[in-house]
């Protein structure tokens, strides 16, 4: 399935650069660029009106009270994303291989097999939530009036079925459609949190304003991705027969246990480093530390929706044994995002403390140094995500999880030294360190499989 997206650079507007990068581009990077582009857009959408509604938060509670919403919600996705399986990738993997059989039955239940993994991954981990929180919270800073805020965003987890969805809308091209499905329930965010806001609804307001927004978002990406199933000609996947799939499908499970495992890896340098600044130098400075990482979310978005396009196509090409376009794709793409990174890192440079004084206030100054340092982390992530790609495409998930692994391991020695001697900035180094090696390990892995050769030793 090529996409069929129209080029950016048009004969009209651009002749003269088109001509020239007409040989060295790879065939469908227009179409790719275009799709990164609505997703792009999409997605700064989404996070700058998340940014809005996190400023009413930080703003309207106070440092120690965000503090304490901040360590629920980044409790309740340590836990979820622990449990939950990150189905979509193991779906791209074996739907490109299924393509050339053509049966919409089989497309059927291997899409049911994605299905039956999420439902049961998203029900697991709302309840675990709840009862880890009341058995364990005390070590995680929660204290038990706090259990309450765990049993409502719990919720939301239960609503969170996106795997299949955001599968079908990738493979279908539907990029734009994926981007745009939640800025409803972004809206609604704002909306709520401003009711909040003018109410003094407290810390529970707030938690119940995020709840409901989170699980529309997930209702809406649920939809709109089965409405793509069917425009593919592929049945409900809820009708499939459930007797044989994982004989049916083989490696399945094992490719979504690595994917899941190297997901695990990441809460850790992503929601659990909250935590743990948190139980190290108190709610406030957990609030601090969380909102830099907010901010830099805009940024971060870029290599994640990066990935989504990218990885149906560059895991075709591998399929197909097109190994030159293959490594040429993601090096276009590599150097697309280092010129995007350095673009945010200097517009934060810039406009870093204006956004902060007109957003959650000058009791946040603190996040301007934070916010710079975790940038710098970024760029370096955003580099590693089409490799994370072509990785995947070549059937290296254990690869990554070993990468993974080692980076995690290193991130939690830096910061278990830095953030109690330098308070939350050393959780940014530690971020910073995590993605040099991750970059370097990574490129180094897939550069040296992806040298031009015979079909036949590529595949092996």
């Amino acid at each position: 399935m090529a996409y069929d997206v129209k080029g950016v650079l048009t004969a009209r507007a651009l002749p003269m650069l088109r001509g020239r990068f007409s040989g060295f581009l790879v065939k469908g990077t227009r179409g790719r660029l275009v799709a990164v582009g609505h997703l792009l857009s999409g997605n700064f959408l989404n996070a700058l009106i998340m940014l809005v509604s996190v400023a009413m938060a930080a703003r309207s509670l106070g440092p120690a009270t965000y503090g304490v919403m901040v360590l629920v919600l980044s409790y309740n996705r340590v836990v979820e994303r622990i449990l939950r399986f990150e189905s979509w990738q193991p779906l791209i993997r074996f739907a490109v291989e299924e393509e050339s059989r053509g049966s919409p039955r089989r497309m059927q239940r291997l899409y049911c097999y994605g299905l039956m993994l999420d439902m049961g991954a998203a029900a697991v981990a709302a309840f675990s939530a709840i009862g880890l929180a009341w058995l364990f919270g005390p070590l995680f800073g929660l204290k038990p009036l706090h259990v309450e805020l765990v049993a409502i965003y719990s919720v939301a987890t239960l609503f969170n079925i996106a795997g299949v969805p955001t599968a079908a809308l990738r493979l279908s091209g539907q990029f734009k459609m994926l981007a745009y499905a939640q800025v409803a329930g972004n809206v609604l965010r704002i909306l709520l949190a401003f009711l909040c806001m003018v109410t003094h609804a407290g810390v529970i307001g707030f938690m119940v304003a995020w709840t409901v927004s989170q699980a529309l978002g997930s209702v809406l990406v649920f939809w709109v991705g089965f409405r793509a199933l069917r425009q593919m000609g592929i049945p409900n996947p809820l009708h499939a027969r459930l007797k044989g799939l994982v004989k049916d499908f083989p490696g399945f499970f094992g490719f979504a246990c690595s994917t899941n495992l190297s997901l695990t890896l990441r809460v850790i340098t992503t929601e659990a480093d909250s935590l743990f600044v948190g139980a190290v130098a108190g709610s406030s400075a957990a609030a601090v530390y969380y909102l830099a990482k907010r901010i830099a979310k805009v940024a971060t978005q870029v290599g994640a929706q990066v990935q989504a396009v990218v990885y149906p196509d560059v895991a075709r090409m591998w399929a197909n044994g097109n190994i030159r376009n293959f490594r040429a794709a993601t090096l276009q793409v590599q150097m697309a995002l280092g010129a995007v990174g350095f673009v945010m890192l200097a517009g934060a440079w810039l406009l870093g403390p204006l956004l902060i004084r007109v957003g959650p206030g000058m009791a946040y100054s603190e996040t301007y140094i934070l916010l710079l340092t975790q940038l710098v982390a970024v760029m370096l992530m955003l580099h590693a995500a089409p490799s994370r790609s072509a990785m995947l495409a070549m059937n290296r998930s254990w690869t990554v999880l070993a990468i993974s692994g080692f980076g995690t391991a290193l991130f939690v020695a830096v910061a278990a030294y830095a953030v109690p001697r330098y308070g939350p900035i050393g959780g940014n180094i530690a971020h910073v360190v995590l993605g040099v090696v991750t970059a370097v390990l990574l490129d180094v892995s897939w550069l040296r499989r992806a040298k031009p050769r015979p079909v036949a030793a590529s595949m092996g």
